[in-house]
């Protein structure tokens, strides 16, 4: 280890937000219902070297787009920090300064046909960011810009003048992907982005995302429910369930010797190449309400090595040979 070891670009420390899901005042007055909460994500700690990429994997409903969206400051955690190079990012998006730190954070969102307006041409898509952090004033700088973010990743200038309709889904993903990168962020969330694709174009868009990745030094959390997907891009891997995270470790180590039970399920469910003639194992049970989550560890009920102290205690996320995990099983 040198002397100065290089620090972390994020730090997400225990991580926590808290929707409000209950009924009305009145009804509940009337009915006599206590409040609802929902833990979405429940203390969630990380972090991600620069020039690395982090994914989250996990079933639907684990969390994952929730920790995304408060990476970058769409939601304000209901406790946690996030520090970004050294800054409290949550502070600094509510302050004056936050224009500058947005243009270094920047998301990649699931749907392109959702998160493009239809209305504007492909020059509009991509320039706004541009305009709207005072970036490029002169247009004619303005068109050249957008005409190289769209080279960075794979299409032409001559797609400017065109509207979203006029693009496949990967196109459109890559254009997410340029307007994302207008600000020159160093740091990429990217939520599910090539879920909505079919799977030889999630290849084309996961490799410009590496590409973009190794010419600009970027960072990446990526968030996925395709191991495959996830192991492509991965350099660590955080696997979620109902808001926490279970288990976090160096990709390799992960796909080679998986120490959590669901971890285990999640990765047993995958299709191999090699092993046609067996059984593939699905993922066993259903996920808990998360409105009513089960006492202990939330996994117990699904859980073939589950114990009495899985019911009653929650296992924390401790170091155990190189990975954190949280399992009373293993640890």
């Amino acid at each position: 280890m040198s002397h100065t070891p290089q620090r972390p670009l994020v730090v997400a420390n225990d991580l926590a937000k808290t929707f409000d899901v209950s009924a009305p005042w009145l009804n509940r007055v009337m009915e006599r219902k206590p409040r609802q909460l929902l833990h979405a994500v429940d203390g969630v700690s990380f972090e991600i070297e620069k020039g690395k990429t982090l994914a989250l994997v996990g079933e639907s409903g684990c969390g994952k787009s929730t920790v995304a969206r408060l990476l970058v400051g769409l939601y304000e955690p209901t406790r946690g920090g996030l520090t970004f190079d050294g800054q409290d990012a949550h502070a600094a998006f509510k302050s004056p300064d936050a224009r500058q730190m947005r243009q270094r954070i920047q998301m990649i969102f699931q749907d392109p046909y959702a998160s493009l307006n239809p209305r504007w041409t492909v020059e509009a898509i991509i320039g706004e960011p541009l305009r709207e952090h005072g970036l490029i004033k002169d247009a004619a700088e303005l068109q050249a810009r957008v005409a190289e973010l769209l080279q960075s990743v794979g299409l032409s200038a001559l797609d400017m003048p065109k509207y979203p309709h006029q693009f496949s889904g990967g196109q459109r993903q890559r254009i997410s992907i340029a307007r994302a990168l207008a600000t020159a962020p160093e740091f990429l969330v990217c939520d599910e982005p090539t879920s909505a694709l079919d799977v030889s174009v999630q290849a084309q868009v996961l490799n410009i995302m590496k590409d973009l990745q190794r010419e600009r030094g970027l960072t990446y959390l990526f968030i996925s429910h395709n191991l495959a997907v996830v192991r492509h891009v991965s350099d660590q891997v955080g696997v979620m369930y109902l808001g926490r995270l279970v288990e976090l470790a160096d990709k390799h180590t992960l796909f080679a010797n998986p120490q959590h039970p669901y971890t285990r399920m999640l990765l047993d469910a995958i299709p191999k190449m090699h092993d046609t003639g067996r059984a593939r194992t699905p993922v066993q049970g259903e996920v808990p309400n998360p409105l009513n989550p089960p006492n202990g560890c939330s996994f117990h009920p699904r859980c073939p090595q589950a114990t009495d102290i899985c019911k009653t205690e929650r296992p924390a996320l401790r170091d155990f040979k190189g990975i954190k995990i949280a399992c009373h099983a293993v640890v």
